[in-house]
């Protein structure tokens, strides 16, 4: 494949096929796609050298996870940075293997692989091997966020390096479509670690109201997803008269009790990651950025961005692992804020958004739900989920909770939801018919929910008046996509366009096992999408 750059890993690649040319519509460079590659190579090689069949060692995971997370769709566009992680990974795999180096009769068994291999194989194995690598890069980034709470998982630190393996040195399809479904199944173990990493931390989500306006005075916005860093933020700046607001994916860090015991975590400013570069613009406060979902930082505002973890953009400020968030904060009493309060809305007017309906919060109700649904006052439950974008086609999303009918329930979660969240929907007995789950991390949260129901009405999660309509953006999606179909969820509506790394035979495959298929219009999928066996 005779071009600058190839990478179709995101919704939006070009022509819905694949960046070729000096750049990608994400804004990454054909020399970052390049980088992204060799590193990618370089996990493989490193997989290689685990020798190990029964466990990794946590230095080892943490290294692979680490890679693995930096090639997330608009993680990390820094040259040097992944050049810093390609060196880490090659030093790991030296200390596995420290004489292949200076082998004279070298077995191949630990060289890095050239992804020209996977770019240009057969359509079918190209398409299995990227739902694997794509896979793994989504659920790198969950278990990256669990790690940093101390949290992990030997099974799921395995399957990382089975999947590397695979992808390096599997042919044969019926192999990797086996791989592709235990993507699914690991991934939900590494969701519910994750789970379990926030609410022991954090505390279990509670319904919170959130409010959208800006307050006068110095503040601070983050972006993102990693409550750790949200949380030292907070603590740092105790006392300080500098309130923090979050964006995005950060939204839901609301719900939480231990953070929301600190009073300077004010409201949410802005809605989703697509939308950065408009509404930074000019911003009189500095943005921490603390992992993916992330715009390049336009010049206008670039002098107040700063990354931490794994994030990085050239010419931003990059807080280390020391976590020392002075320069964050001095910048934010530079800048000042805003001199008056500021009454800012969502995309559809709403002054405030709620978030918090996680999985024990929507639980701690389900005799409420399940009489509702037996008495007829509920007739189907929409969970309407998923990564948000900038292409067009998606106001598909606000448009089908809008039309949804009154006597239905939507469940939501991530960063998708900013297209309706600032929807007043009213309610069906005391509780709101649009009920925030949160993150796309807390897609568990959701499976747990259609678990409990189906357990209730005794019937499988397919019988439910249930019913998934996704957005797909980048590689957390994949994984998510992945476990709903290890759990052989069926007649998932996914769009705003199938993904370019489908084959027509892998497509094929999921429309005749599963019903997935793509959205077409509000009207005709919401009448289609109404059935369900309960009773």
């Amino acid at each position: 494949m005779d071009k600058n750059m190839f990478c179709f890993q995101c919704e939006q690649t070009i022509r819905c096929s694949g960046c070729t040319g000096n750049s990608g519509v994400c804004g990454k460079t054909a020399d970052t796609a390049k980088l992204q590659d060799e590193l990618t190579g370089a996990l493989i090689g490193l997989a290689r050298a685990v020798d190990s069949t029964t466990a990794v060692s946590k230095k080892t995971s943490q290294v692979i996870i680490e890679g693995l997370f930096t090639t997330v769709t608009n993680v990390n566009f820094d040259n040097a940075s992944i050049e810093n992680m390609i060196q880490k990974v090659r030093a790991e795999k030296e200390r596995l293997a420290p004489d292949c180096s200076k082998c004279q009769s070298p077995c191949g068994k630990t060289d890095e692989y050239d992804m020209q291999q996977l770019w240009n194989a057969d359509e079918d194995i190209r398409s299995l091997k990227s739902l694997i690598l794509f896979g793994i890069r989504g659920m790198a980034a969950y278990a990256y966020h669990a790690n940093v709470l101390n949290y992990e998982d030997d099974e799921v630190n395995l399957f990382f390096c089975e999947a590397l393996f695979k992808i390096g040195y599997e042919e044969n399809t019926e192999t990797l479509l086996s791989t592709v479904l235990k993507v699914g199944e690991i991934n939900l173990k590494c969701m519910a670690l994750l789970d379990k990493a926030n609410t022991e931390t954090y505390g279990t989500p509670e319904p919170t109201e959130v409010t959208l306006t800006v307050e006068k005075g110095p503040f601070i916005v983050v972006t993102g997803h990693d409550l750790k860093d949200l949380q030292l933020l907070l603590e740092q700046t105790s006392g300080k008269g500098i309130n923090i607001y979050t964006h995005g994916e950060m939204l839901p860090a609301h719900a939480y009790p231990f953070l929301k015991k600190f009073p300077h975590l004010k409201g949410n400013f802005g809605t989703a990651w697509q939308n950065q570069q408009k509404e930074f613009d000019h911003l009189p406060a500095p943005i921490l950025y603390t992992t993916n979902c992330l715009m390049p930082p336009k010049n206008s505002y670039a002098d107040r961005v700063f990354t931490t973890e794994v994030v990085a953009f050239p010419g931003t400020v990059h807080i280390d692992e020391k976590k020392d968030f002075t320069p964050v904060i001095e910048k934010a009493l530079e800048l000042g804020g805003y001199k008056e309060d500021q009454i800012l809305t969502g995309i559809n007017g709403g002054t405030k958004v709620t978030t918090g309906f996680g999985h024990a919060a929507i639980l701690s109700h389900a005799d409420t739900v399940i009489k509702a649904v037996k008495s007829g006052d509920i007739s189907h439950f929409f969970l309407v989920a998923g990564c948000d974008g900038a292409k067009p086609g998606r106001n598909y999303y606000t448009e089908f909770v809008k039309q949804t009918p009154s006597d239905s329930v939507i469940l939501t979660l991530a960063c998708g939801k900013f297209r309706f969240n600032d929807l007043d929907l009213g309610e069906i007995g005391g509780l709101p018919r649009l009920m925030d789950i949160g993150q796309c991390n807390d897609a568990y949260g959701a499976i747990q929910v259609a678990v409990a129901l189906a357990d209730a009405f005794e019937c499988s999660v397919n019988e439910l008046p249930l019913s998934f309509v996704l957005s797909w953006y980048e590689q957390k999606a994949v994984c998510i996509l992945l476990t709903l179909l290890h759990l052989g969820i069926k007649n998932i509506r996914l769009g705003p366009s199938l993904p370019a790394f489908l084959s027509p035979n892998i497509l094929n495959f999921l429309v005749e096992n599963y019903g997935i298929g793509p959205i077409t219009t509000p009207e005709e999928d919401i009448k289609a999408l109404q059935s369900g066996c309960v009773q």
